[in-house]
């Protein structure tokens, strides 16, 4: 059986602010030392991986339990902390230049394009929290049929319409025309639908958010994996954050229960190359919405599904677990935060107890996945040539 890797992407949960971090505001967030710190948090099967052995995070300690896994943490090298550079990084591209952002709101010229190309009036325009958004404008949306835009201090250009007003595939089909239009100047890393449903000032979110990124400007370890003949599955909004760029089957979830049960079912098949999951619940519904205790439950009930998803690796699968930048629910505001984040690494062949220390970047990941496939860039090169393989560290030579 070829060999696979499958890479978890726990969405948001960071361990620690990176040095930079106070250039983002975000000097002393940790959203997993600040969810500790406000409750506690029991996850024995991530903690015998590795997690509390992990150093500098403010929540370091001795665990009760041998350690059975590979640890270390990650720093983004990129000048960002978006979902689509974390995740791009983390498959060998560093963008040079972070996406921009719009801290007073969309230009005038280009919402006024946005709302001739859609034929919808604009609500909004604005750097807001989805769900309080929603509940301000929520009403004057439902009698109006305008749609409600709003970004946040991420690249993002979110459109938020309730399902019975707006149907899901004209809401699709706007997203996809904005999309269009966010190139150039005005080049935005991700367009987000966000459906909603409920009345009268009470609305709730649903299950059924697209995100249409752009795609990376240069090959990612995911088309260097399809060119070399492997599979390459996507769970969850990965297909998204790629634009379906090196992807051989991709498998769209509802929640983190749903990208967890797909993640399994993918492992206990017959399949090659990689498993890459994101896992956006940490961040969309707790990191966000600052719910220490939703966040804390969230991670526990992953812990809790760890065993199934360790018992059905196969002999030479490597799985690892990161995550693509914080969301500290505890901190000030509601955006994400700039962090170190986890890499834990189980396998049968994986040694206990490794420790991977500070990775200068993300693209390490990358750089692993690649030699583990024995895959590499044309031109002679015999490595990946972004980041550095912890491959070494982690087997038996």
């Amino acid at each position: 059986m070829p060999k696979r890797i499958i890479l978890i992407v726990l969405d948001s949960a960071g361990i620690g602010f990176l040095p930079d971090a106070a250039l983002f505001g975000d000097a002393g967030a940790n959203t997993i030392g600040n969810i500790i710190k406000n409750g506690g948090l029991t996850v024995p099967h991530l903690e015998q991986l590795g997690l509390f052995a992990i150093g500098g995070t403010g929540f370091t300690r001795a665990s009760a339990r041998a350690i059975t896994g590979a640890f270390g943490k990650c720093v983004s090298a990129g000048q960002a902390k978006d979902t689509t550079s974390g995740h791009w990084e983390m498959a060998g591209y560093i963008r040079p230049e972070p996406f921009r952002t719009f801290p007073d709101g969309f230009p005038p010229e280009l919402i006024a394009e946005f709302q001739k190309r859609s034929s919808r009036g604009i609500l909004g325009n604005c750097v807001a929290s989805g769900t309080e958004i929603i509940r301000q404008l929520g009403d004057e949306h439902v009698a109006t049929g305008k749609l409600i835009v709003y970004t946040s201090a991420d690249s993002v250009f979110q459109i938020a319409a309730h399902e019975q007003v707006v149907p899901l595939e004209e809401l699709y089909a706007v997203c996809e025309t904005a999309r269009e239009l966010l190139t150039g100047e005005w080049a935005t890393g991700r367009v987000i639908a966000r459906p909603f449903l409920g009345a009268d000032g009470q609305y709730t979110r649903t299950g059924n958010r697209r995100d249409y990124a752009v795609a990376p400007e240069q090959d990612t370890v995911l088309d260097a994996l399809v060119r070399a003949g492997r599979e390459v599955s996507a769970v969850g909004k990965i297909e998204d954050i790629f634009c379906g760029r090196g992807i051989t089957r991709s498998f769209h979830t509802t929640n983190n229960r749903d990208g967890i049960d797909q993640t399994a079912r993918l492992i206990r098949e017959e399949n090659s190359g990689l498993i890459f999951t994101n896992l956006v619940d940490f961040d969309m519904l707790y990191g966000h919405r600052n719910d220490v205790d939703g966040y804390r439950k969230a991670l526990e009930y992953f812990d809790t599904r760890l065993p199934e998803l360790l018992s059905a690796l196969k002999s030479d699968d490597l799985l690892m677990i990161t995550a693509d930048h914080g969301c500290d629910p505890t901190f000030l505001g509601t955006d994400h935060t700039r962090e170190y984040v986890p890499l834990l690494i189980a396998g049968a062949r994986v040694k206990s107890g490794a420790d991977i220390g500070t990775r200068a970047t993300l693209a390490d990941i990358a750089a692993s996945v690649a030699e583990y496939h024995g895959i590499f860039e044309t031109g002679g090169v015999d490595k990946w040539p972004v980041g550095s393989s912890f491959i070494d560290e982690i087997l038996p030579g």
